[in-house]
């Protein structure tokens, strides 16, 4: 099956997916990433050693015209920050990382954690012209442990996806004609500065559920007039007398530390 594909490295295993089921890439779309918590060089290193081209400008009408008349049998998207035009030429699929129509949104996955869910999941669905609310085409759910963090929800996800490749690959039109409309939804806004702050008046227990749900990725630490940066910060349980961030029954560590001007 001729494809395009719309992504960067969070979800890169469903173009792994892709290609293991034997998908001809016409094209790959990516986009400029920070290069910190966000990485596209995995997907243009795959580009690259399969001799596909590929572009970090931004997917237009005029691109989804070429590759329509390249052949293009359908395109899939997959953590891709742009929104993308719809054509009827060829089916257009989005994976999105929770079970919609709950989680609408870029960034639903801390939300999950934060709010404690018993259930996440992945969803396959047509590109519509609003974000996340296409017809649903391949959806599987799992459960989240107690200390669920941001990157074990991942990885969970990362299991799901193969089987949903492979399903929406070999049998398109079936999946197509079974498509389920989403009907009325849960739009997620993205999370803001403060929902992943901590500080030292902060319980130990909810520093550490703010700290999984944003794991990998940038959180602040607030403090006698300082803020300081964290990525992959973790709470030590225990007494904080002496230690650099801490909070109430506990302490603060983290992979990556930087002092903020703000």
């Amino acid at each position: 099956m001729k494809i395009a594909y719309l992504g960067i490295d969070l979800l890169g295993s469903v173009l792994d997916a892709l290609l293991l089921e034997g998908c001809e890439v016409l094209e790959l779309f990516t986009c400029p990433v920070d290069g910190v918590t966000e990485s596209n060089a995995g997907v243009i290193r795959t580009a690259q050693e399969r001799g596909v081209p590929y572009t970090l400008e931004r997917i237009g009408v005029t691109d989804l015209e070429e590759l329509a008349a390249r052949g293009c049998e359908m395109l899939v998207c997959a953590g891709y920050y742009h929104r993308a035009p719809v054509t009827e030429a060829f089916p257009m699929v989005n994976f999105h990382p929770t079970l919609l129509p709950v989680g609408r949104g870029s960034w639903p996955m801390p939300k999950l954690i934060l709010d404690r869910a018993q259930f996440g999941g992945v969803t396959a669905h047509k590109m519509a012209a609003d974000f996340d609310t296409g017809d649903i085409l391949v959806q599987e759910r799992f459960r989240l442990d107690e200390r669920e963090d941001h990157q074990t929800y991942m990885e969970k996800v990362y299991e799901k996806i193969p089987g949903m490749v492979h399903r929406l690959v070999t049998d398109l039109p079936g999946v197509l004609a079974r498509a389920v409309p989403q009907g009325e939804g849960e739009y997620w806004p993205l999370p803001t500065w403060e929902d992943r702050t901590v500080g030292p008046d902060m319980d130990a227990a909810q520093a550490d559920l703010i700290l999984r749900a944003f794991y990998g990725y940038e959180c602040i630490y607030r403090g006698k007039g300082r803020g300081i940066e964290l990525i992959g910060g973790r709470v030590v349980p225990g007494d904080p007398t002496g230690k650099p961030f801490p909070v109430r029954g506990g302490y603060v560590t983290a992979d990556k530390l930087r002092l903020l001007r703000r």
